[in-house]
C-alpha cells in the first residue's frame, strides 16, 4: 500500500490550497480515506475523512473551510482548503486503514503565513 500526498506549500492567511493523495495497492473504492495533520509540538489530529460512499466528516476547526472529496476512478482523495489561517500550519498526512493496519502517506507541509 502506498499513499502519496502532494500539494502543500506556503500560502497567505485567507488563501487556498488543494492537497492530493494518490493511493495504490488497495481496493480504493472500498476504503475510508482521511486527512490528518500535525503541527509542531502537537499531536496528530484528524482533519477530515470520507467514506467509500462519499460521506464526509470534518473536525470542528475546519468545518465550512475545508472540503474532502474522492475520485474512485483515479484512486485519488483531495482536500480543498480555503480561508486558511496560521493555525492550519502543519504537516498534512493522507491515511487509510486496511486489515487492522494503519497506512500513512509521507506528509506534505502546509504553511500559512504572511
Amino acid at each position: 500500500v502506498q499513499l502519496q500526498a502532494s500539494g502543500g506549500g506556503l500560502v497567505q492567511p485567507g488563501g487556498s490550497l488543494r492537497l492530493s493523495c494518490a493511493a495504490s495497492g488497495i481496493n480504493f473504492s472500498l476504503r475510508v480515506m482521511s486527512w490528518y495533520r500535525q503541527a509542531p509540538g502537537k499531536e496528530r489530529e484528524l482533519v477530515a475523512s470520507i467514506t467509500a460512499a462519499g460521506r464526509p466528516n470534518y473536525a470542528d476547526s475546519v468545518k465550512g473551510r475545508f472540503t474532502i472529496s474522492r475520485d474512485n476512478t483515479k484512486n485519488m482523495v483531495y482536500l480543498q482548503m480555503s480561508s486558511l489561517k496560521p493555525e492550519d500550519t502543519a504537516v498534512y498526512y493522507c491515511y487509510t486503514l486496511r486489515r487492522d493496519t494503519d497506512y500513512w502517506g509521507q506528509g506534505t507541509q502546509v504553511t500559512v503565513s504572511s
